[in-house]
């Protein structure tokens, strides 16, 4: 069975690089384009199994972190990357603590460094869901334990 495509949701307000990203990257992922913020949160309620999202810092409505805290709110597990053509000390450390990014690269992207860092970004989505699932099962298994205690103590008591 062949390998399900990785899901990139990709925001920014200039429509060219939103065809530019498509163009680069349709055939090797499952590409989702948005020109906002608002436009990229329609996308992701629609496809929740998004895995990665790659958003432009400076947008006329909101600001790239601003988005990507509003993001971690609604739709926390897709590994954020921010991409800006105006590198700001500022701006870097907003993104790494309010959006919890996992990577920041600098506009215009190159095609390879942004392939391999969108691979990166899904080995660690794909990292903390099986952790997340791991953690269920504990949890589950901790609940079924304290069950089965419990019943032997009743027997036990009866």
């Amino acid at each position: 069975m062949p390998e399900e495509k990785i899901k990139v949701l990709f925001v920014d307000d200039e429509e060219n690089n939103l065809f530019s990203f498509k163009a680069a990257f349709r055939l090797k992922y499952k590409v989702f384009t948005a020109i906002s913020a608002d436009a990229a949160m329609k996308v992701l309620d629609e496809n929740p199994d998004i895995q990665v999202v790659i958003t432009d810092q400076r947008m006329p409505e909101i600001t790239g972190v601003e988005f990507l805290q509003m993001l971690l709110d609604k739709h926390p597990d897709p590994i954020r990357i921010m991409l800006t053509g105006y590198a700001n000390l500022g701006d870097t450390i907003d993104a790494v603590n309010k959006g919890k990014i996992f990577h920041y690269l600098n506009k215009p992207w190159k095609e390879e460094e942004l392939d391999d860092t969108i691979i990166k970004a899904h080995d660690k989505y794909q990292s903390e869901t099986e952790k997340k699932i791991r953690a269920e099962r504990t949890e589950k298994a901790e609940r079924s334990a304290d069950q089965m205690e419990f019943l032997l103590r009743q027997k036990l008591l009866s």
